[in-house]
C-alpha cells in the first residue's frame, strides 16, 4: 500500500486509503521548517527552564551519590547549605543550551523525515521515524554540548562559575576548546537513543490514538481535541525515552564533573545497574512532564502558526461517497 492509492468499498461509498508515503510527495515549503525550528527553540528552552530546580536536584544527585541519597536529603541539604538561589543555578544553560538543541531536534527532524521518505519509499515508518531523528539529534547534541558542559559544572561546582557569562571564558582557559566537547560522545549516547525512541513512540502514539480511542481523522477533530492528543503521546514518549537514556545521562554527568576521567572508568566507578537506576526517577519525574509541555507549546505554536498538529497516522481514510 506504499507510493499508491487502494479502493475499497466501505457500506457502499467508494473509499480511497492513501499511503503515508503518497501524502508526503508534496513539498513542505522553506517557511514550514522556519516555523518548526522556532517553535523547537521557544518550546524546549521555556519547558527546560522551567524545571531547572529538579535539573539541580538531579546533577548533584548523580554527581554526589553518596551526600545525596534521595531528592528529599539533596533538597533540604542544598536548601539549608546553599539557599533557594541554588536550585536556579545554571538557568541559563538550560535556557539557552536546550533552546538551540530544540530547534535543531524538531526543525530537522522534520526535514529528515520528509528526505528520508522520499528516499526510502519502501521502508517501514518506524526506520524513517528512528533515521529522522538520529540525523536531527547528531546536530543539536553539537549546538547544545558546550552549554551543556558549563551548565553540569555550575550545578554541581557552585564556585566554579555563576553562568554562561564567565563559565565560558573560564572553561576555555582551563581545558581549551576540548572542555566543551569532552562529554559529546556519552551526550549522544544520552540523547541519540532517546531521541529516537521519543519521535518514534510520539508518532506511533498519535497514530494508535487516532485510530482506537478517538476513532476519528484529525482533521475532523478540534484544536483543542488534536492538543490533547499531543499531550497524550508526548507524555509516553518523554517516559519512555527516559528509561532508555538513564545510563548515559548518569556518564554525562560524572565526566563533566570529572569524577573519572575516561569513558569506561565512569562505566567501573558507577556499576552497571547504578547506571540504569541512579537518579531514574527524578529523570522521570523531569522528564516525562518536560516532554509533555515541549510536544503542547510546539504544536500550539504550529497551530496559531496555520499549521497541523504533529504526528502521521497510518492511513487517512477519505469517503468519496458521502453526502
Amino acid at each position: 500500500m506504499r507510493g499508491a492509492d487502494v479502493d475499497v468499498e466501505v457500506e457502499g461509498r467508494s473509499t480511497s486509503i492513501i499511503s503515508v508515503s503518497e501524502k508526503l510527495k508534496a513539498p513542505y515549503p522553506y517557511g514550514y521548517y522556519g516555523i518548526c525550528t522556532v517553535g523547537g527553540m521557544l518550546s524546549a528552552g521555556t519547558t527546560h527552564l522551567a524545571i531547572t530546580p529538579l535539573d539541580v536536584l538531579k546533577v548533584n544527585m548523580q554527581v554526589h551519590p553518596v551526600r545525596y541519597n534521595s531528592i528529599s536529603s539533596c533538597f533540604t541539604t542544598l536548601l539549608r547549605e546553599q539557599g533557594p538561589s541554588a536550585f536556579w543555578r545554571g538557568w541559563a544553560g538550560k535556557f539557552f543550551g536546550y533552546g538551540v538543541q530544540g530547534g535543531c531536534r524538531f526543525g530537522l527532524y522534520e526535514y529528515f523525515k520528509r528526505l528520508y521518505s522520499d528516499i526510502f519509499v519502501d521502508h517501514n515508518r518506524s526506520f524513517i521515524f528512528f533515521l529522522s531523528s538520529a540525523s536531527a539529534e547528531v546536530f543539536a547534541n553539537i549546538a547544545l554540548c558546550p552549554f551543556e558542559a558549563i551548565k553540569v559544572r555550575v550545578q554541581a561546582q557552585p564556585h566554579f562559575a555563576k553562568g554562561l557569562a564567565d563559565g565560558f571564558p573560564k572553561l576555555y582557559a582551563s581545558e581549551g576548546i576540548h572542555g566543551f566537547y569532552r562529554g559529546l560522545i556519552p551526550l549522544w549516547g544520552r540523547n541519540l537513543p532517546f531521541s529516537m525512541v521519543m519521535f518514534s513512540t510520539f508518532e506511533h502514539s498519535v497514530d494508535f490514538l487516532y485510530r482506537k480511542v478517538v476513532q476519528k481523522r484529525k482533521e475532523d477533530c478540534s484544536k483543542g481535541q488534536q492538543l490533547g492528543v499531543t499531550c497524550l503521546a508526548g507524555y509516553a514518549a518523554g517516559s519512555v525515552g527516559s528509561l532508555i537514556s538513564n545510563p548515559a545521562d548518569n556518564i554525562v554527568s560524572s565526566l563533566y564533573n570529572k569524577k573519572a576521567d575516561s569513558l569506561i572508568l565512569v562505566v567501573k566507578k558507577i556499576g552497571l545497574v547504578n547506571l540504569f537506576t541512579r537518579s531514574l526517577p527524578i529523570r522521570i519525574m523531569l522528564v516525562g512532564p518536560a516532554i509533555t509541555l515541549q510536544w503542547l507549546f510546539y504544536d500550539t505554536i504550529k497551530v496559531l502558526s496555520g499549521l497541523p498538529t504533529s504526528g502521521e497516522v497510518a492511513t487517512d481514510i477519505q469517503v468519496d461517497g458521502a453526502a
